[in-house]
């Protein structure tokens, strides 16, 4: 028969088990932290080339410029990616909040992108790199690769996945 004096009150297991999930959520920022650092080892961070284009809508866009006055979110997708189907919908949820400049990578004509992301229903602005000069110039070898620009300086980056949180973390951050 168990004893009922060993028997830990409810609340506190409850605020060990928070314990335990903050403790997790902190190691998991600093280790994607280091990451992130490690990965944009090689990106330029003064002296940076021009990130300027045409939209799909035929908007001219600098992303330089736009960053002097709030925060921008630089997204370098493909429509060929599939680590890309799952962070094109936290970019879109951002967009609603942010300015966010997309640049599609080796996907198609225009008409094409746009046929892609009408079918998904993304509503971000696209500059199509469809000769990867974008690409090259950033250093931009995978894709996704997430870049964030404030006051016309990189403050932030990261390829691969990542979420809603970490897109809003790091804008907040900027």
């Amino acid at each position: 028969m168990p004893d009922a004096s060993n028997k830990v009150p409810l609340g506190k297991k409850i605020f060990g088990w928070l314990k335990q999930i903050v403790i997790l959520i902190v190691f998991v920022m600093v280790i994607t932290g280091l990451m992130d650092l490690w990965r944009g080892k090689d990106i330029q961070h003064d002296n940076l080339p021009e990130l300027q284009g045409v939209t799909l809508k035929g908007e001219r866009v600098d992303v330089l410029a736009i960053s002097q006055d709030k925060p921008v979110l630089v997204y370098f997708w493909g429509s060929w990616c599939p680590i890309c189907r799952t962070v094109s919908p936290a970019v879109e949820t951002m967009s609603a909040y942010y300015p966010v400049i997309s640049v599609a990578m080796a996907s198609g004509n225009n008409h094409e992108i746009q046929a892609y992301l009408d079918d998904k229903g993304y509503s971000f602005e696209v500059i199509n790199d469809q000769q990867s000069e974008l690409s090259n110039d950033w250093s931009v070898q995978v894709a996704p690769t997430i870049m964030v620009f404030n006051k016309g300086k990189l403050t932030s980056y990261t390829t691969g996945m990542t979420s809603v949180v970490g897109l809003w973390w790091r804008m907040l951050l900027a």
